[in-house]
């Protein structure tokens, strides 16, 4: 089964691709990778997921957050590459949790994102993986995530 497949026996709706917040690329294409910016947690109308981890958001309502922002890169790389059957693997993972000071649950979060990558790609979906805390994130977003993926030859 391929992975346009497997979405659709999952469920998995990707939203459309956002468009970058700035001067840079949503994804770049190089050497048989694809790097993707980093994605935030935006749902399908359009609205961010926001706040701080557990003050505004609760760590269950941020693992959420993170998998919406697995789906959104999803999203970004069908885009790019046309087919995510392209992609060989997933490399890594770098996961920012916008958190209060002393909060350490870091990993559960991106666990959201990550949890996701493997339902879609199977044991390729996971890569090495980053995940910290962060005082803010762009327009005060729960979470933020990069992604790089390997090719298919």
């Amino acid at each position: 089964m391929n992975i346009e497949e497997r979405l659709g026996k999952l469920g998995i709706v990707l939203p459309a691709p956002m468009k970058p917040a700035g001067a840079y690329r949503a994804c770049v294409e190089a050497g048989g990778m694809v790097y993707v910016a980093g994605q935030g947690p935006v749902r399908p109308d359009g609205s961010l997921i926001t706040g701080r981890v557990p003050d505004i958001r609760s760590e269950d309502e941020a693992i959420e957050a993170a998998r919406l922002t697995a789906l959104n890169s999803l999203s970004q790389l069908r885009a790019h590459l046309g087919s995510l059957d392209r992609i060989k693997e997933v490399v890594r993972v770098f996961g920012l949790v916008n958190a209060v000071p002393g909060f350490q649950n870091h990993p559960r979060i991106i666990d959201g994102f990550s949890h996701l990558m493997v339902e879609v790609f199977g044991d390729a979906g996971k890569g090495a993986r980053c995940a910290v805390g962060a005082p803010s994130l762009p327009f005060d977003i729960t979470v933020e995530v990069e992604m790089s993926v390997a090719l298919r030859d």
